[in-house]
């Protein structure tokens, strides 16, 4: 008979397994639960899309030129005939749902979620082809102080999760009238410098010429790097809009730097436009990054709507986060015998509806489950033999110090918790103790 392989994975995507040496599962849901903290401490609400949507959302929304929609996303026709993509990020499906499903009337609007997104590239460090991001909105707001919020919040975000050496770079690309007039100059200094631009960025310079400006090949950094900046171009109200932000930034203690070449390279980008970036993951150093991208909704033939957004790479962030420790089991109940097993049973779950974390060995020796006991963790054991069922009792033995005694099945639960604060009492004395140079042999008294 002929053997059939198993499919590997498709390339650009990974399977994650909690409690491994690598412990990047246990990064990858610290930064997650990280976030949900943040995002409720300045009153985001949770907000769910779907996961594809009609691909017009994103070809409209991304720009028909763009590498995303002519070269990434994840496109196909399904059985009805309809063309769908599976999202490549976030803001187009929210803005989609803005208009469809009448958020409108809660403007404005403070959204995050989480979750997969897909694109087509090549995959390297930090970067996959599915791959997960978190995001933050900020839809109907028009004022500077939306875009302060989200870029405090963002350095919150990295602050709780200790992430040291990332800097906020920060430009402004101006209000409409700014941009047309810095992008008519731009396209002048271009076409003059036109023999000298690499390939790439002739093509660009018909269909996106902002784009040029933070091209990496090196035939066109002295050509971007002499390109005019847009402060000569910005208008009253744009130059004041920014300095709002700017000084929003210093009152809230959040260093920036501005980076005048950090641009955005469609139409509905306005104001400001920002990146907390980092040298610890190679060239791709961007951990989270966002803007003002005022006339995306209204491209979507939706009302003429301001809005502001960030977006993070989860496992950017996760590469760059300390391993979380990883949750223990507070007591491992081990059952020697079918009867004890199925006394076990009910005292595993008794313990869990308590909220102490527990698990039950399943099979082995009494040695081979001491030994998966202290391996998992546990802070107690909890035996059962005949001689335990007979009693109507439970051995319960402190890993920690060898204590042990019997204690009755009714009694059990509440014995437990009451051990299990004071061995975290315990522990967190000793702590204090090894901290301060004493030994740890004083009386403990909680």
């Amino acid at each position: 008979m002929a053997r059939i392989d198993t499919p590997r994975p498709v390339r650009g995507t990974q399977d994650m397994l909690g409690g491994t040496p690598d412990a990047f599962q246990e990064r990858f849901a610290h930064v997650v639960a990280t976030f949900d903290r943040v995002r409720r401490l300045y009153g985001f609400q949770r907000v769910e899309v779907p996961v594809f949507e009609a691909t017009a959302v994103f070809a409209r929304s991304l720009g028909e030129s763009t590498d995303v929609v002519s070269k990434e996303m994840y496109t196909f026709e399904d059985r009805g005939g309809d063309s769908i993509t599976l999202r490549p990020e976030f803001t187009a499906g929210i803005s989609r749902a803005y208009i469809t499903e009448g958020w409108q009337q809660y403007a404005p609007l403070k959204v995050a979620t989480h979750g997969p997104l897909f694109r087509y590239e090549r995959p390297q460090k930090g970067r996959f082809r599915q791959f997960h991001q978190l995001d933050a909105e900020i839809i109907g707001a028009g004022e500077p102080g939306a875009d302060v919020e989200l870029l405090v919040m963002g350095d919150q975000l990295l602050r709780e999760l200790n992430i040291e050496g990332v800097k906020l770079t920060l430009n402004t690309l101006g209000d409409a009238p700014s941009r047309d007039a810095w992008r008519a100059a731009l396209i002048a200094h271009f076409e003059a410098n036109r023999g000298d631009l690499s390939e790439d960025s002739v093509e660009r310079l018909a269909k996106n010429p902002l784009r040029i400006l933070d091209s990496k090949d090196p035939r066109d950094r002295p050509i971007a790097d002499s390109a005019p900046d847009i402060d000569a171009y910005l208008t009253d109200e744009a130059r004041g809009f920014f300095e709002k932000v700017t000084a929003g930034l210093d009152a809230a203690g959040v260093a920036w730097e501005r980076n005048a070449r950090l641009v955005r390279g469609l139409d509905y980008y306005r104001h400001t436009a920002f990146e907390f970036v980092t040298d610890r993951l190679g060239a791709q150093g961007t951990v989270l990054g966002g803007g003002r991208y005022d006339g995306l909704i209204e491209n979507l033939s939706g009302p003429s709507t301001p809005a502001v957004g960030w977006a993070a790479g989860i496992e950017r962030l996760a590469m760059l986060v300390d391993a979380p420790e990883i949750d223990k089991p507070a007591v491992a109940v081990i059952p020697m015998g079918e009867a004890a097993e199925a006394k076990a049973i009910g005292i595993v779950a008794d313990l869990r509806r308590s909220g102490i974390p527990c698990n039950m060995s399943y099979r082995g020796n009494m040695k081979k489950r001491m030994q998966r006991a202290n391996a998992s963790g546990a802070a107690f054991v909890a035996i059962l033999g005949d001689d335990e069922i007979a009693q109507g009792c439970a051995t319960v033995k402190n890993l920690q110090t060898g204590e042990q005694g019997s204690i009755s099945f009714i009694d059990l639960d509440a014995h437990l918790l009451g051990a299990i604060e004071q061995e975290e009492f315990r522990q967190r004395h000793e702590a204090a103790l090894a901290l301060s140079g004493f030994a740890g042999n004083e009386q403990l008294k909680p």
